[in-house]
């Protein structure tokens, strides 16, 4: 009998201006052990994310901007962050009651993985902190002279920090909003029920905004409605794929169904 051993590939540290992008992946992308995948769900994660990006690049050049491109790139960078704040009270909350539905030793489980969101939580905060009491007021500035002759030490140090945490902060929030929040360590049933909640959220700041260019009503109807549709769509196939391919269902997955599934 032979054995045969798998190498795994050798990884390579991150430079200075790429460790907060990847220490922000690592702290946002799910990774409990045993956590089910699915490479058909990936891929048509991945293929909805690429056509959205197409079809908003198609759109800004195919009709006049009624705004600034900075102004378009702030706009979007807000929705990004309202996602965040969407997420940051609607997750914990979701979280909180699908504990509370689940039945012993259902919740249990579940307890113990709150600890991945909850990382997940802690780390944005943190940056948002950090960022707040160093920039707001000028706050790292006045805070040097009471560190006497260590006040050029602070600075640099300071400096330092708020260099990692823009990066790391603005990281997060995407990577907070594509992976819900690593809601999916508790259980995989989780994101693509608070997938459709977040979108149909942003609906509705998007149609008090307006659209950013003059299109016909018909493509800005397209553009306005698609996203969260197409969300809900995918969400409701997940759920459906999850279900039987992996005999995953949510009745299940809070110990109330014939066939309690952990995920």
């Amino acid at each position: 009998m032979t054995y045969t051993t798998q190498h795994t590939p050798r990884r390579t540290r991150p430079g200075f201006f790429m460790l907060p992008f990847a220490l922000a992946a690592r702290v946002f992308r799910p990774s409990r052990p045993g956590r089910l995948t699915d490479g058909a769900i990936e891929s048509a994660q991945l293929a909805r994310t690429v056509i959205g990006l197409a079809a908003t690049i198609w759109m800004i050049y195919a009709y006049p901007m009624q705004e600034s491109m900075s102004s378009f790139a702030k706009d979007k960078l807000a929705e990004i962050l309202i996602s965040t704040g969407v997420l940051v009270v609607v997750g914990p909350l979701t979280l909180v009651l699908f504990v509370a539905a689940a039945r012993a030793p259902g919740r249990a489980v579940y307890v113990r993985r709150l600890s991945a969101p909850m990382t997940g939580f802690g780390a944005l905060f943190a940056s948002v902190l950090v960022l707040f009491l160093l920039l707001q007021n000028s706050g790292g500035a006045r805070l040097a002279p009471q560190f006497g002759a260590f006040q050029i030490v602070f600075l640099l140090v300071a400096l330092a920090a708020v260099l990692f945490a823009v990066p790391f902060g603005l990281a997060s929030a995407f990577l907070c909003v594509h992976y819900v929040f690593r809601t999916g360590d508790v259980h995989e049933v989780l994101p693509p029920l608070l997938s459709p909640l977040l979108v149909w959220v942003m609906f509705g700041f998007q149609l008090a905004d307006g659209s950013p260019v003059a299109a016909p009503q018909t493509v800005q109807l397209l553009f306005l409605v698609g996203p969260p549709l197409s969300v809900t769509l995918l969400s409701a196939w997940e759920l459906r794929r999850l279900r039987t391919k992996f005999g995953v269902t949510i009745p299940g997955a809070l110990h109330r169904g014939r066939r309690p599934t952990y995920g």
